[in-house]
């Protein structure tokens, strides 16, 4: 049997999942896996290999509408700007997009992602249906959308279609604006067996309940019960706003996440985005049953939803990582960035993330962030080790912002020195796919975006 053909590389250091090895080489083969491989005739990548961060929370359209909701509103001591008023600004333009311009908008997100160091993005799917409510001739054509988007980008993808049958958790029926996210169960397993078959390669399913508020307590069990849901990662927005935790005491007599403990198995394969208002005992909790906490700290400042309890959920051992959500920005650098800044802005103390004497920020963040996102994502992604995905990422070691840096401080100085562009070359599944700072096809799908985004901010 012939062998197959393997890439060989070196580079100056390269980040393991216990530090940075000097001196190290790899092997990528024709798969897109890497091996253990010699120096010799080797190519030089550089100083510094990284592996891709995961983005465990997308939600692609909303790429398009950034920027678009930065005026005041009609306020009054009783009612003031908040997510809840954004949200009805999301609405109306969610209203406007169909399968081509999702594609087209998801692609160019895709290149900025890739081009930023996320090598793979968790999309959290509930553009269903036609804005009307009525499905598509192919129910799944806005799934299908994404995936082709994905694959144009050169991205890995955890498509991950969202679960919405309400309105609240008194269960009102959805508005006419939330029809378009609308399945029950049956509709939603039906999309489920349509997706599995195209799974492979860089391509993984989940599951997402969008929300306890969306989701009534017997749909969840039904839905758990399913052979469909038995091998997949589960993902669910919860405890984002102080008005969620407050109709969740009301209805169900009990905060949400303390609520989804006490109801639900969750364990390894959980995300739990956001989860931002949790009480102490929840936080622990949250930790010990091997869950994710996702976090997207620029879109929860953006929309003012409060800050996670990033020191004491590190300190119960809890795993963690993060997500550019709404894509307000689109930088795993400042979404780690602002994750310790807003502690320290709470505290008033620095070095938050770094539980112990000599830790470094940037290590401790960055290593949590690729564990607990190659979890939530499903995917052998995350560590640069034999078998793994080949996804990784090469910083530009001319830049000054690492000049005189030794690999004690690298990390820090990555995510806290300034804001230059320091990803320069990105390899994902085995591909590169960035290149010099730029994407292998970016031209093309910069200009398809920015024809759909002019027709949809038209409208």
């Amino acid at each position: 049997m012939q062998q197959q053909a393997v890439q060989r590389y070196r580079t100056g250091r390269l980040w393991r999942v216990n530090g940075w090895q000097s001196g190290a080489s790899f092997g990528v083969d024709a798969s897109g896996h890497l091996q253990d491989a010699p120096a010799e005739d080797a190519q030089t990548l550089g100083n510094w290999v990284l592996p891709g961060m995961p983005n465990l929370h997308s939600h692609a359209f909303q790429r398009a509408m950034a920027g678009l909701a930065e005026h005041r509103g009609v306020t009054s001591s009783q009612q003031a700007d908040s997510f809840w008023t954004w949200r009805e600004t999301m609405y109306a333009f969610a209203a406007r997009i169909g399968p081509e311009q999702l594609q087209a908008v998801a692609a160019q997100l895709y290149v900025e992602m890739l081009k930023s160091g996320y090598t793979q993005v968790c999309e959290f799917h509930y553009l269903h249906h036609q804005p009307d409510g009525t499905p598509y001739a192919q129910p799944e054509a806005m799934s299908l959308a994404l995936i082709e988007a994905a694959r144009e980008a050169g991205i890995a993808l955890t498509l991950m279609p969202v679960l919405y049958m309400s309105g609240g958790f008194d269960g009102r029926a959805l508005t006419q604006r939330q029809r378009r996210f609308g399945l029950d169960v049956s509709g939603y397993l039906q999309l489920l067996q349509a997706l599995r078959p195209l799974q492979g390669a860089g391509l993984q399913l989940g599951i997402a309940l969008h929300s306890l508020r969306a989701v009534p307590e017997q749909a969840m069990r039904s839905l758990m019960a399913t052979s469909e849901a038995a091998d997949l990662p589960i993902h669910i927005h919860i405890a984002e706003q102080i008005g969620e935790v407050q109709d969740c005491l009301a209805v169900r007599g009990a905060r949400p996440v303390e609520w989804l403990l006490d109801h639900a198995e969750v364990n390894s394969r959980w995300c739990l985005v956001h989860a931002t208002h949790l009480t102490g005992h929840e936080a622990s909790r949250l930790a010990r049953s091997g869950a994710v906490a996702g976090l997207c700290p620029t879109t929860e400042a953006n929309l003012g939803d409060g800050l996670f309890p990033l020191a004491d959920y590190l300190d119960a051992g809890g795993a963690l990582g993060i997500g550019s959500d709404s894509h307000i920005s689109i930088s795993p650098v400042e979404e780690l960035r602002w994750l310790e800044y807003g502690q320290r802005l709470q505290t008033r103390h620095r070095n938050i993330a770094a539980r112990g004497e000599g830790d470094s920020v940037g290590e401790t963040l960055w290593r949590a962030a690729l564990r607990g996102g190659a979890r939530a994502a499903g995917l052998p992604i995350g560590e640069l080790r034999a078998g793994a995905r080949a996804d990784l990422l090469v910083l530009d070691d001319t830049s000054p912002l690492l000049a005189a840096r030794d690999q004690r401080v690298l990390l820090d100085s990555f995510l806290f020195a300034g804001n230059t562009p320091l990803v320069r070359d990105v390899m994902c599944g085995g591909e590169w796919v960035v290149r010099g700072f730029r994407h292998r096809d970016e031209e093309r799908i910069a200009e398809r975006y920015r024809r759909v985004a002019a027709e949809l901010v038209a409208q």
